[in-house]
């Protein structure tokens, strides 16, 4: 039986390196490279190039210096190269270059000179063209030899443009002073970009539904935008203003729409705010969820996601106050309850201290309850008057037809009372009943506040 055998010629040995010589990779793939050049011949190579480069530079510097031209530019700069640097020599008169070789005078620069009024000349002879002795063409203005000259006074523009130039400026702020004031009796209800008639006489149309009681500024703008609202049988605008006299329809699908939005009486416990968040305290809006609904709400009206959007307090409570607090989506109303000139009550329960004891009743100067009904003075203002009275020997039963900032609370301080405790019952024709803390109702279609 045949066997075939192969001949294994020995491996070659590895070519060991001179000494001082840099070892290398074995060559791979075809073809020879260059041998890789060693570091100290690489820092020469390198030294030799950065030398003739400042050679170079020194020489153009030189040529520059010498012939009055601005010094080159320095390495990376990529700035506007449109002008021709490759011609030797200064600049001569007119903006083209003079050639080192070139001596022959030329007149100084003239700064009443404008080449650009002078009258074109062709290079060519020509039929018209001035003709020297030597039937050559006569030297253009720049080449003529600088005389003795009488210096002119520099022309002037003529007085009317340069006069009304002068006031334009003026004039434009006359007229800026002249323009009618800008109406800025807008509210934040306004969010809507609203194109205005400064010169038209009489209030803006959301302003006057307002006032009519027709719907709260947002509303209107919404109205007006959708197409709901006409003015004398013609379709409004926004920023449209009006006069007393003049006729607003509305059409029905508003009414409807706004009947859509819910009005919810919540019982506010101690540690939330009425508005917005703050220093770390939730809104009393998180409370609105259909887990929170009192069982015995008798609305009606089923919750869904949509009626927690959208809701504004009408009027506040304090974090550390509890009681009824008014969330609505419709602004008429948050303008019934907190608006210039509403004349709802709120009634108060309010429990407090005198002189660091318990039932001040008895121990209660008169003159200084008479106090609270009517003669406090609040940031300067006079208060209208209040109803006050005692419920029992520690608590007062207050009813306020205003709402400042802490206003009860400020008030018993300025009598000597203490509050330890306060809860809002009723509002207008509504009162709080056996609603639960942390419950929530809707107000019913046929519940009104006034």
């Amino acid at each position: 039986m045949a066997t075939l055998k192969l001949n294994k010629k020995p491996a070659a040995a590895a070519k060991k390196a001179a000494p001082g010589e840099e070892r290398r990779a074995p060559l791979r793939g075809k073809g020879v490279s260059r041998p890789r050049q060693t570091l100290d011949a690489a820092q020469a190579e390198r030294e030799r190039k950065q030398a003739e480069f400042e050679q170079r530079r020194a020489a153009e510097a030189d040529r520059f210096e010498r012939y009055g031209r601005p010094a080159p530019r320095p390495a990376g700069d990529r700035s506007d190269t449109r002008r021709d640097d490759r011609r030797d020599g200064p600049p001569r008169q007119g903006g083209s270059f003079q050639r080192a070789d070139d001596n022959r005078p030329r007149r100084p620069a003239d700064p009443r000179h404008d080449p650009r009024q002078e009258p074109r000349q062709d290079a060519r002879p020509g039929p018209r063209q001035e003709r020297g002795p030597d039937s050559r063409p006569a030297p253009r203005q720049d080449q003529r030899r600088a005389g003795p000259r009488t210096p002119a006074p520099p022309p002037q523009r003529p007085g009317p443009p340069q006069q009304a130039y002068q006031t334009q400026p003026y004039a434009r702020r006359a007229q800026q002073q002249q323009r009618p004031p800008q109406d800025h009796d807008d509210d934040d209800d306004d969010d809507f970009a609203v194109h205005r008639d400064a010169r038209a006489e009489g209030d803006r149309l959301s302003k006057r539904m307002t006032a009519l009681g027709m719907a709260s500024r947002r509303e209107a703008d919404e109205w007006i935008g959708a197409g709901w609202v006409r003015v004398d049988g013609k379709l409004a605008v926004l920023g449209q203003r009006v006069g007393p006299d003049v006729k607003i329809e509305i059409d029905p699908l508003a009414f409807k729409q706004q009947a859509q939005q819910v009005t919810i009486l919540l019982h506010k416990p101690i540690g939330y705010v009425s508005g917005q968040a703050e220093d770390g305290y939730e809104p009393a809006s998180v409370l609105v969820k259909s887990a929170n609904q009192w069982k015995e709400d008798a609305s009606g009206i089923k919750f869904h996601i949509g009626h927690a959007r959208g809701l504004a307090p009408a009027g506040r409570l304090d974090i550390d106050s509890t009681g009824m607090l008014v969330l609505t989506q419709d602004g008429r109303v948050a303008r019934t309850l907190i608006g210039e000139d509403s004349k709802v009550e709120k009634e108060y329960l309010v429990r407090v201290e005198y002189a660091g004891e318990g039932a001040p009743m008895q121990r209660f100067p008169a003159q200084d309850l008479a106090l609270l009904n009517h003669g406090l003075v609040l940031d300067d203002v006079q208060l209208k008057p209040a109803k006050v009275s005692w419920i029992n020997d520690d608590q007062l039963r207050f009813v306020l037809r205003e709402g400042r900032k802490r206003q009860i609370r400020r008030m018993c301080e300025l009598v000597g009372l203490k509050v330890v405790g306060l809860k809002r019952v009723r509002i207008g024709r509504i009162n709080l009943g056996h609603l639960p803390a942390g419950q929530w109702r809707f107000l019913a279609p046929w519940e009104r506040f006034d």
